[in-house]
């Protein structure tokens, strides 16, 4: 059985999937692109601010199904370009401590809409 988590502090899905999946204690985070939620458009400014704004998103999707980012044991970033790397990496250290989540990074041909970075997780709860 599977459960949809929403949040309306991140943005909505704009196809056919959900903001995340529960099933059997597992939470599935789908990408989260760096739209604010308020205003239904990219974060100004470059990846640092992109990657903050895609991680406030997966915040937000876990906190209604109340849980944190220490929850998280996979993550998954794509970047538009592995130059980007440095300055998402400085982002992403900032929302983890302790036992950092297991971690994929890739840079893709183009992500959705031109943007910068794409993050998904996978959560236990």
């Amino acid at each position: 059985m599977k459960k949809v988590i929403f949040s309306d502090k991140a943005p909505a899905a704009i196809g056919p999937y959900s903001q995340a999946i529960e099933a059997n204690g597992m939470i599935f985070v789908s990408g989260q692109l760096p739209v604010d939620a308020k205003t239904g458009e990219f974060v100004p400014g470059g990846v640092s601010e992109q990657a903050r704004q895609s991680l406030e998103n997966i915040k937000h999707i876990l906190t209604e199904a109340g849980l944190t980012m220490a929850d998280i044991v996979k993550t998954t970033v794509f970047l538009s370009d592995m130059s980007l790397f440095a300055e998402m990496n400085a982002v992403y250290a900032t929302y983890f401590e302790g036992a950092f989540p297991a971690r994929s990074a890739v840079a893709v041909k183009a992500l959705p809409k031109g943007a910068l970075v794409e993050i998904e997780c996978i959560v236990a709860r």
